[in-house]
Formats: C-alpha cells, structure tokens, sequence
C-alpha cells in the first residue's frame, strides 16, 4: 500500500514543480520586461539634438574633483545618433549643492534617418578624478523619425 501512494504522490510533485517553475519563469520575464519599460525614453526626427543627461563628479561638500573632460563610449545604439559632450556649469541638487559645479552635458543627434526606427542607448562615461578613473553609465530607448 505504502508503494501505491509514493506513485500517486510522485505525479502531483511532479506537476506542483512545472507549476512552481512556470511561475518562476513568469515572475523573472516580468521583471526583465519591467526593466526595459523603465529606460528613458527619447525621440528625435533626423536633424533634431536633445541633452541626454548632466555630468559631474563631485565629493560630498560638493568640490568637483573631476580632471578634464570625461570621453564617451557608445556600448550600443543606432549608427544614426552622433553625440557631444558641452562643457559647462551643471547644478547637483541629487547631492545637496546649492551652486553649480564643473560638469557639462551629453547630447544626442539625429542625423539623416531614412525609416523610423526603436533601438536601445547604452552610452558610458569615462571619468579621470583626482581619486583615480571612474565610470557612469546610462541607458535609453531612443524613437528614430524620419
């Protein structure tokens, strides 16, 4: 008898584990899928150029010790984007500080787009500080427009 219940049991495990998995598998896709959503978004029409993010590097009493200008790596994106650091004074209120520090812009460019397309941005910025090398990166779905 003991034989014939372990056979009943073993098929509802069996099903009980597809289902805990399949669960899983949903769960993990929905938090994949919830990360893609929360990527900025951004559309250009060719010709058209918009600031992507502000950069800086500064210490906790807001003192930049950022050395030069950053470079940029472009890890993915569309060939139809082209992109400009502009120097510039930007203001940190994320740390605290009340007056604006040494930083600048990333800027993005549409240049000719022949058919309307979506991709992903990744772009990184290579930072030289006082401290030694340091990076940041951001990420965007970016909408292409003839």
């Amino acid at each position: 008898m003991n034989v014939l219940r372990e056979t009943r049991m073993h098929p509802r495990l069996n099903s009980a584990g597809a289902v805990l998995c399949s669960g899983v598998a949903v769960f993990l896709g929905s938090i994949s899928a919830g990360a893609q959503e929360d990527l900025q978004r951004v559309s250009l029409k060719s010709g058209e150029s918009t600031e992507l993010r502000n950069y800086s590097f500064v210490v906790a009493n807001c003192q930049s010790i950022m050395v030069g200008t950053p470079s940029l790596d472009v890890l993915e994106g569309p060939e139809e984007l082209s992109f400009t650091l502009k120097e510039g004074k930007v203001m940190r209120k994320d740390r605290g500080c009340t007056t604006p520090v040494p930083g600048g812009q990333v800027l993005a460019t549409a240049m000719e787009v022949k058919q309307a397309k979506e991709a992903r941005l990744t772009i990184r910025l290579n930072y030289m500080t006082k401290d030694g090398p340091r990076q940041s990166a951001s990420a965007y779905l970016v909408s292409l427009s003839p």
